[in-house]
């Protein structure tokens, strides 16, 4: 598998390599996004660990014509802040579902994983054009629909989609331009 492959065909090989590429192409968006929520990279660390132990676990159940990996992988980190939030610790049943084990950080791995997480998502968001900007946040993380999107935007569900898909793009590109 190359790194030029699209994330559904990363996703839908049963390659590990197809996924760790997968995972290489998504890691610094996931973690700035979720560093950028819940600060101690400890916690961090744990989701983004679970968002993609899940993805692992349900990488049948990506479609691409549903939106961009991306999105479906914050949608997952953001499920597993709030869960995280309610329940005071981070669910790792896809982790322990899969055989992976509690892994201990030690000082320099933590230091590793909050300087990643000072990638300014909101910088990020801030920088992209005005309509991709707002079709992201309302997709991708207030989870509204593509037809509620479009018809208060006075647009084709179509042209939302394209939005949001370019939008996502811009955002990665621009979080590993930020990263130290």
């Amino acid at each position: 598998m190359s790194a030029t492959e699209s994330d559904g065909v990363l996703l839908s090989s049963l390659d590990g390599v197809a996924f760790g590429v997968f995972y290489e192409r998504h890691a610094g968006a996931v973690t700035s996004y979720v560093a950028s929520r819940v600060g101690a990279p400890d916690l961090t660390f744990d989701i983004v660990a679970e968002t993609f132990a899940r993805a692992l676990e349900r990488r049948a159940s990506y479609n691409e014509n549903r939106g961009p990996a991306i999105a479906w992988l914050i949608g997952i980190a953001r499920n597993l802040i709030a869960d995280a939030g309610r329940r005071g610790r981070v669910d790792a049943a896809a982790r322990r579902r899969l055989g992976i084990g509690r892994i201990a950080l030690d000082d320099d791995q933590l230091a590793l994983i909050e300087e990643r997480g000072r990638t300014d998502f909101r910088e990020a968001l801030a920088a992209l054009p005005a309509e991709q900007r707002e079709a992201v946040v309302r997709r991708v993380l207030a989870d509204e629909s593509y037809p509620l999107i479009a018809a208060s935007v006075g647009c084709s569900e179509q042209v939302v989609r394209k939005r949001v898909s370019r939008g996502l793009a811009r955002l990665r590109r621009n979080l590993e331009e930020q990263r130290p």
